[in-house]
């Protein structure tokens, strides 16, 4: 599904859009860092912002990457949880990625598991 390169770039300092649908149907876009691992896409966050309520509502969410002709964007099912061990995981392999983030008792964390892969050529297996 993913070339080496594309695995590269899942390991390098980018960040993404993460999309959403609206209760009104509107797609609601802000900016995150997320992490890849085994087919699952993981954003953290605070318990109760918008980004996580669409997810929890609709079930569903894309997150899309881009650095210069370089790009991915992922889409499938998303679950919200504060699992503790979940929510350590993805912490875990934020900070590999970008930094440790603060320390945030309403922590959550979206699990998308990623049914559609787009992305340019050289990025796609």
């Amino acid at each position: 599904m993913l070339t080496d390169d594309a695995l590269a770039f899942l390991r390098e300092y980018h960040l993404a859009t993460l999309s959403t649908i609206g209760r009104s149907g509107r797609v609601h876009a802000v900016p995150v860092g997320f992490t890849w691992e085994d087919g699952v896409v993981r954003v953290i966050g605070s318990r109760g912002t918008q980004k996580f309520v669409n997810a929890e509502r609709s079930g569903r969410a894309s997150v899309c990457s881009v650095d210069g002709a370089r790009w991915l964007s992922f889409e499938g099912p998303a679950r919200v949880t504060d699992d503790p061990d979940a929510v350590a995981r993805a912490v875990e392999l934020y900070a590999a990625r970008y930094r440790q983030p603060r320390v945030n008792p309403d922590r959550v964390v979206l699990e998308l598991t990623v049914e559609r892969m787009l992305g340019s050529a050289s990025l796609r297996a």
